[in-house]
């Protein structure tokens, strides 16, 4: 049983009930462009689901996860569709979302499944779209800890492998992908939130 399995059934919820902050940014932001419908890629058990469903955004998610799957099946119930699988294989359907939310998922990603995983996601953005990413911060206190196995990226958590990004690896990895703003938030650690339109 992996890392993110575990953490699921030994503790139910692993990050608690309440969404993110970048959550909550993201969901003002889409609020503000008059986005109705959103694709959750790392879907996990929907904690961050929510805050767009009280808003009066759809949300469609994607998660590899079938425990995830089981947890956020009971606090939707089977009208939001939720796919099973990889983010490195989307896309999952044909339709296009006025907006993407990808939170605390992109860096756990080797380097091609990251550019694939970029490239699929602004493929699936309507025209005028944004799709918003957040990742964690080379600031982090856990930044170099761990086995390196790759510049910027360590094995760490008991299997785990985490890509530790900085203003100039989010410049290099999304300007061809409609990069518009990169600020910093707070999560668990120091996050950038990433925006970029279609």
């Amino acid at each position: 049983m992996e890392f993110w399995e575990r953490n699921f059934v030994e503790k139910g919820e692993m990050w608690g009930g309440s969404p993110a902050h970048s959550a909550q940014i993201a969901k003002d932001f889409f609020l503000t462009k008059n986005i109705k419908e959103i694709l959750i890629p790392g879907f996990g058990y929907g904690r961050n689901g929510h805050v767009f469903l009280e808003n009066g955004i759809s949300i469609t998610g994607i998660e590899l996860s079938n425990t995830a799957i089981r947890l956020a099946r009971k606090r939707f119930g089977s009208q939001t569709i939720i796919y099973h699988g990889s983010v490195v294989d989307m896309p999952f359907d044909t339709k296009k979302y006025g907006g993407i939310f990808c939170h605390g998922l992109i860096y756990l990603l080797a380097a091609d499944e990251r550019i694939k995983f970029i490239h699929n996601c602004y493929e699936q953005l309507s025209d005028n779209g944004y799709m918003i990413f957040t990742a964690v911060s080379k600031q982090a206190s856990i930044y170099g800890q761990g086995t390196a196995i790759g510049e910027d990226r360590f094995e760490m958590f008991g299997g785990v492998n985490m890509f530790f990004y900085d203003l100039e690896s989010i410049q290099t990895t999304f300007e061809k992908y409609g990069l518009i703003e990169v600020r910093e938030v707070e999560e668990n650690y120091p996050f950038y939130f990433i925006t970029c339109k279609k």
